[in-house]
C-alpha cells in the first residue's frame, strides 16, 4: 500500500485534477443528468411550476449510476414530500400570524432532522428533510395569507414531486440496472488486479477498489434479485463473484513483489477472466502447471477458479446495516452537530428576513447542505460550494449576455440547460472529493439563468445568490470552528480503532475457514480508506485545530501498516490467535490514548519499531 504523506495544497490540487479524469460510466451518468435537467426545466415552464432550479438540483443531488437505486429514492421522496406537506399544512395555518411560533417549529424540526442525519443511516437525506420543512415554513412569510394553506403548499409539493416523476419515467426507459453495474465492477476489479500483478509499484487502482469494500455491490446484486431483473442463476453467480473478486484483489496485494514468474502467470489468467466478463461470459477455470509456493498465490488461483463455478466461488449472506449508529444516544457529537447547524440556519433566516433581502435566501440553504460532522469536512464542502457557485454563476452570466437574448423557444432554453448541466454533471459524477462542486455549479447556473417561468435577464440574481452563499458559508465557518469544534483527526482515530478491531476479528478466524475473514478484511479496508480521506481534509481546518505534524505522520504510518497487514491476515494458513490478541490489545490502547490529548513526539515514525506491520502498529500506538 502506498505510504501516506501529509497533504499540502499542491497535493490537494493535483488530486482534484485526477478526479476530473474520465472513467468508465462517467459520461453515461453525465448526459443522463443533463437531459433530465433539460426535461425538468421544460416541464416546469410549461406547467407553471415554480423554482425549476431547485427541482433540477434534486435531480443532480439524487441521480446515481444505478437506476433502481435512484428510482427507489425518487419514489421515497414523493411519499415523504406528500406526508410532510400534509403534516405541515395545519402547522403553517397555526403559525401564520406568529413569527415566534414559526421559528420555533423550524428550529425543532430542523434539529430532529439533522440529529437523524448524523445518528442514523439517513445521512444527507435527513438534512434535505430538514431543508424541505424549513422551506415550507418560510412560505408563511412569502405567500399572501389567503393562499398559504393551498397554493403555497401546492407549489412546494409540485416542486419536489415533478422532477421525481420525470426522473422515474426517464430511467425506466434509459437507465442502467444494478446487475450490469455490478458485473462491470467485477470486471474492473479483475483488470485492476492484473495491472497490479504486472506493475507491482503501481497499485493505486487496486487500493482504490479495495477501500470501496463489498457492501455497495452486494446491495446492487440483492436489488437485482428482489426485482427479478435477471435470472436467479445470474444473480447467484454475481453475488459470489463480488466476494470472490475481492478475495482475488486481497491475495494480489499479499503476493511478494519479487515473484515475477508467478505474478506474470496470474496476470495472464486474470486478464483472460476480465475479457470473458466484458464479453458477457462466465470466466473459464484457469490452468496452472505448478503447485502454489505461497498461501497468497494459492488464494489467488482459488479465487480465479471460483469465478468459473455456478456460484461465483462464494455464497455470501446478505447483511442489513443497522438504522441507528451504535453511539446514537451516547455520543454528544450528534446533538452538537444538529444544534450548531440549526443555529446557523436560523441566524441566516433572521438576517435575510430582517433586512428584507429575500434574494440571499441561499444563505439558509447553505447551512443544510454544507454542514458535516467535522470541521475539516465542513470547510472542505464550504470551499467546494464557493468554487462551484462562482463557476456556475460565471457560466450563467455569460449565458445571460451572449445566449439568452437569442433564445426563441423553450427548446432553445432546454439546449442551454443541457449544455450547462453537462459541465456540472461531469464534476458531480466524480469522486466525493469534488462531486459537491458539480452539484453547486449546476444549482448556481440554473438559479442565474432561470427566473419565474422563463429565462432570466436580470444580472442582480447572480449577485444575490453569490452573496447568500458567502453569508451562509461565513456563518457556518464561524460556528463550526468556534463552538464545539471537532477536528477531522478525531474521525481518523475512530476509523483506525474500527480497522484494528476488524483485523483482530479476522485474525481470530481459524485457517480452515479463512474465506470467512473477507468480511472483516473489507470492513478494515473501508475504515482505513475513510481514515486516509480524513487526513486529506486536515489542511482545510484552522491551524489552531490541526494536530502537530508528528501526530499526522504517526496516524498516516498507522493507516499504512494496518493496510499492509490486512492482506497478510486474509491469506494466511497459520493460526493467528496470538496476532488477534495483540491487535485487540493495540485497539484498546489506541482507544484509551485517542480520547486523551494527542501524544506529542518529535517523529514517532522514526522511533525504534519492531519488525513487520503488527510490530509497527504496536510501536506507533504506544508512542
Amino acid at each position: 500500500m502506498t505510504p501516506i504523506v501529509e497533504a499540502g495544497w499542491s497535493d490537494i490540487f493535483a488530486r482534484a485534477l485526477r478526479d476530473l479524469r474520465p472513467f468508465p460510466g462517467r459520461f453515461g451518468l453525465t448526459w443522463r443528468i443533463a437531459i433530465l435537467c433539460a426535461l425538468v426545466t421544460a416541464t416546469a415552464m410549461l406547467y407553471k411550476i415554480p423554482e425549476a432550479a431547485i427541482s433540477c438540483y434534486l435531480v443532480i443531488f439524487l441521480m446515481r449510476a444505478d437506476s433502481s437505486e435512484t428510482i427507489g429514492q425518487a419514489v421515497g421522496l414523493i411519499g415523504l414530500a406528500t406526508v410532510i406537506v400534509a403534516v405541515m399544512a395545519p402547522l403553517m395555518t397555526a403559525t401564520m400570524d406568529s413569527a415566534f411560533l414559526r421559528i420555533l417549529v423550524m428550529a425543532v424540526a430542523t434539529f430532529i432532522a439533522l440529529y437523524l442525519s448524523s445518528a442514523t443511516s439517513l445521512g444527507e437525506t435527513g438534512a434535505i428533510i430538514g431543508l424541505v420543512i424549513a422551506f415550507i415554513m418560510t412560505l408563511s412569510s412569502d405567500v399572501p395569507a389567503g393562499i398559504v394553506g393551498s397554493e403555497g403548499l401546492k407549489y412546494a409539493w409540485e416542486m419536489a414531486v415533478m422532477p421525481m416523476i420525470v426522473m422515474t419515467g426517464f430511467l425506466l426507459a434509459f437507465g442502467r440496472g444494478p446487475q450490469g453495474i455490478a458485473a462491470d465492477r467485477v470486471a474492473d476489479r479483475l483488470r485492476a488486479a492484473a495491472d497490479a500483478l504486472d506493475q507491482p509499484d503501481d497499485d493505486i487502482a487496486l487500493n482504490t477498489l479495495l477501500i470501496e469494500g463489498n457492501d455497495d455491490l452486494a446491495k446492487k446484486v440483492q436489488t437485482a434479485r428482489m426485482l427479478h431483473l435477471v435470472p436467479s442463476a445470474r444473480t447467484a453467480w454475481l453475488a459470489g463473484a463480488v466476494e470472490t473478486s475481492y478475495r482475488l484483489m486481497v491475495a494480489v496485494a499479499a503476493l511478494p513483489r519479487d515473484a515475477v514468474i508467478v505474478r506474470s502467470r496470474l496476470a495472464a489468467a486474470t486478464r483472460a477472466a476480465a475479457l470473458a466478463m466484458r464479453n458477457g461470459q462466465r470466466p473459464s477455470a484457469p490452468e496452472r502447471a505448478e503447485s502454489p509456493a505461497t498461501s497468497a498465490e494459492a488464494a489467488a488461483w482459488q479465487a480465479l477458479g471460483g469465478l468459473a463455478g455456478p456460484d461465483g466461488g462464494a455464497k455470501p449472506t446478505p447483511k442489513k446495516p443497522p438504522f441507528l449508529a451504535a453511539d446514537a444516544f451516547t455520543n454528544p457529537d450528534h446533538q452538537r452537530y444538529a444544534l450548531k447547524t440549526t443555529a446557523a440556519a436560523l441566524i441566516c433566516y433572521l438576517i435575510y428576513t430582517g433586512i428584507g433581502w429575500d434574494g440571499i435566501h441561499t444563505a439558509m440553504i447553505t447551512c443544510y447542505v454544507a454542514a458535516l460532522g467535522t470541521t475539516g469536512e465542513t470547510v472542505h464542502k464550504l470551499a467546494l460550494r464557493i468554487i462551484g457557485c462562482l463557476i456556475g454563476a460565471a457560466m450563467g452570466v455569460a449565458a445571460m449576455i451572449f445566449v439568452i437574448p437569442q433564445l426563441q423557444s423553450i427548446g432553445g432554453l432546454m439546449v442551454l440547460v443541457f449544455a450547462g448541466i453537462l459541465v456540472a454533471g461531469w464534476v458531480a459524477a466524480g469522486s466525493e472529493r469534488i462531486a459537491y462542486a458539480g452539484v453547486q455549479i449546476g444549482l448556481a447556473f440554473l438559479l442565474t439563468i432561470l427566473n419565474g417561468f422563463g429565462p432570466s435577464t436580470d444580472l442582480s440574481n447572480a449577485g444575490d445568490r453569490i452573496a447568500g452563499i458567502l453569508l451562509g458559508n461565513t456563518i457556518i465557518y464561524v460556528i463550526f470552528t468556534g463552538i464545539w469544534p471537532r477536528s477531522a483527526v478525531a474521525a481518523v482515530r475512530e476509523r483506525l480503532e474500527e480497522a484494528l478491531r476488524a483485523l483482530s476479528r479476522a485474525a481470530a478466524v481459524p485457517p480452515k475457514a479463512r474465506d470467512a475473514r473477507i468480511d472483516d478484511i473489507a470492513t478494515a479496508a473501508v475504515a482505513l480508506g475513510e481514515a486516509r480521506e480524513g487526513l486529506f481534509l486536515l489542511p482545510f481546518e484552522p491551524r489552531r485545530q490541526q494536530p502537530e505534524l508528528a501526530e499526522v505522520r504517526r496516524l498516516g504510518a498507522l493507516v499504512t501498516a494496518a493496510g499492509e497487514l490486512g492482506p497478510e491476515i486474509a491469506v494466511s494458513d497459520r493460526d493467528l490467535t496470538a496476532l488477534s490478541e495483540r491487535l485487540a490489545e493495540a485497539a484498546d490502547r489506541f482507544e484509551r490514548t485517542h480520547r486523551e490529548t494527542a501524544p506529542k513526539a518529535d517523529d514517532p515514525t522514526a522511533s525504534g519499531e519492531r519488525g513487520g506491520p503488527i510490530g509497527r502498529i504496536e510501536t506507533l500506538v504506544a508512542s
